[in-house]
């Protein structure tokens, strides 16, 4: 029997990142590997103690997951995959609960952000207590053993922990879609795609913060005719008032027009790193 590919996420059994690792690859083909945070995942996989890491990067409600932008410039890994995962989240109590007795909510900030119109709405009086996971809001839940106390999360970590659905599909909005990455170590070859199926993850930081500088910059791309579908700025740690800006452009690196590109903005750009190319993904409802 060939070994399955383990693949490491944080968080815990029956967390959204499990379900996008099943949805990617396949339950049969998997082993996931639940991780406490989002450290922990790129050093297990950068150490190759994990073939690949799936980890989300951004959500149509709330935005992106920063850390994580964060962490793929610090760590030797390499994008290989994405996907787009529909989240539907649920309050989830002890069986036998009201809503009406909850008093704490506990979620992951970002499941918390993804639902505030629910909890102003009809939790105005409980307070909403941050937690690393959501899979791991319903274990404490369910561990806490108290009618008072709910989590938001997914019908698996409902399943899983023994709780009870007291409302269904409580997110802000039904586009509800959080954008997974696939990741793996930064050796990897990249994988290719029939042109108009790719797309490439860059990070770079300008020479120097002067008018037009970033206008240079995103004009190698607009040369090209090359399409960007992102474009994300972070500070750059130690240099106030500097910014990093991560890119996904249309097309691989194997493609001449984007390797062009590439060259063109290593001559205007501090430094320019490629994240990864890689087949656009697939949306999953």
């Amino acid at each position: 029997m060939a070994r399955k590919l383990t693949v490491a996420f944080q968080g815990e059994p029956g967390a959204f990142s499990e379900e996008a690792i099943w949805a990617y690859f396949g339950a049969a083909q998997v082993e996931p590997v639940p991780l406490p945070d989002f450290e922990a995942v790129f050093e297990t996989l950068e150490k190759g103690q994990v073939d690949r890491a799936m980890i989300p990067i951004e959500n149509s409600l709330f935005g992106s997951v920063h850390v994580n932008y964060d962490l793929l410039r610090a760590h030797a890994v390499s994008i290989v995959g994405e996907l787009e995962l529909r989240i539907r989240h649920h309050l989830l109590g002890l069986p036998g609960s009201r809503i009406k007795q909850i008093q704490r909510v506990y979620s992951h900030p970002q499941a918390l952000g993804q639902c505030q119109a629910y909890l102003r709405t009809h939790l105005h009086h409980a307070e909403a207590i941050p937690a690393y996971d959501t899979a791991g809001a319903a274990r404490m839940v369910a561990e806490m053993n108290d009618p008072k106390a709910a989590a938001i999360a997914g019908l698996r970590a409902a399943a899983k922990y023994g709780l009870e659905v007291l409302a269904s599909g409580i997110e802000s909005h039904p586009q509800n879609y959080t954008r997974f990455l696939v990741l793996a170590r930064a050796d990897i070859e990249p994988p290719k795609g029939p042109p108009g199926t790719m797309k490439t993850s860059i990070v770079f930081a300008l020479r120097e913060n002067v008018p037009g500088a970033l206008f240079k910059s995103l004009a190698v791309f607009a040369l090209r005719d090359l399409d960007l579908y992102k474009i994300e700025s972070r500070p750059l740690v130690g240099m106030p008032g500097s910014y990093l800006f991560y890119l996904d452009v249309a097309g691989s690196v194997h493609e001449q027009a984007v390797q062009r590109a590439l060259d063109h903005l290593a001559e205007v750009a501090a430094f320019v790193r490629v994240l990864g190319s890689y087949p656009r993904g697939r949306r999953v409802d």
